[in-house]
């Protein structure tokens, strides 16, 4: 894929190999503009992300980077960070990078996408449970703090599927999306999780492609061999849609690149 926007780094403690191999690996598979988006510092959960300390040496690492393979390709930094009232950091906010992922991987603090928590699926309503998170995400988006909305949803990682169709319990976040401008990612990382599929679903493609909002392409890769998994499928996901082009930022700013 032309496109993969969405990589993380070593530095998040979840993650594996050097920043060089994953560019390395975008360069073999052909892509033009490849971005790393790390966990962002917080104050909470933080065995799962960089620290607050890291940050300059991410940002002038992934810089760096950036001269070293200008003529490969175009390198794109970022952040992934995690929609959490009272835990996000203006530090991380206001950062002077080309974009900033927005992703809802906690619940009032639950980290549902985390295996070592899965038990609390069994506590809760599973229609309960989507209808909160895509409220967290509408929040999210409507925080106008973000470029590009994360795993649209995530929340089906284990395959815990609602009984209610997603779309009526996703509508108003996807409404908020288009009215907030946003950028929609198509992410392979679900292929590689129980519920095997491409984040978003098709249904909510559906919703997606009825409101005209962009999107873009990410491998989400944590190791760089991820770098480019399935890339073909996903792309071909998005063309089954209709769509044509994807989006990149360099310094917030949106550019539509064609696929």
């Amino acid at each position: 894929m032309i496109v993969d926007i969405h990589n993380h780094t070593k530095l998040c403690n979840h993650a594996t190999g050097e920043s060089f191999e994953y560019i390395e690996q975008a360069i073999k598979n052909q892509t033009k503009y490849f971005g790393f988006s790390d966990h962002a510092p917080m104050d909470f959960d933080k065995k799962y992300r960089m620290s607050f300390d890291d940050m300059h040496l991410y940002e002038e690492s992934i810089k760096e980077l950036k001269k070293r393979y200008e003529k490969d390709i175009v390198v794109l930094l970022g952040y992934e960070v995690d929609y959490l009232p009272y835990h996000m950091d203006k530090r991380v906010l206001n950062s002077q990078v080309d974009y900033l992922i927005g992703s809802v991987h906690f619940l009032n603090r639950w980290g549902f996408d985390n295996p070592e928590f899965i038990g609390e699926y069994k506590n809760r309503d599973i229609d309960k449970i989507w209808q909160d998170y895509f409220d967290a995400i509408e929040a999210m988006v409507k925080s106008g703090y973000f470029d590009i909305v994360g795993h649209l949803d995530l929340i089906k990682v284990f395959d815990f599927k609602p009984k209610k169709d997603v779309r009526i319990l996703a509508k108003n976040a996807i409404k908020a999306i288009k009215e907030s401008d946003m950028t929609v990612e198509l992410n392979v990382a679900g292929l590689r999780k129980p519920c095997k599929e491409i984040y978003p679903s098709k249904e909510l493609m559906e919703l997606i492609v009825q409101y005209d909002i962009p999107i873009t392409f990410a491998s989400d890769a944590h190791k760089p061999e991820q770098v480019g998994f399935k890339s073909k499928e996903l792309v071909d996901f998005a063309k089954s849609f209709g769509y044509e082009k994807c989006a990149i930022y360099q310094k917030k700013e949106r550019v539509l690149i064609g696929f």
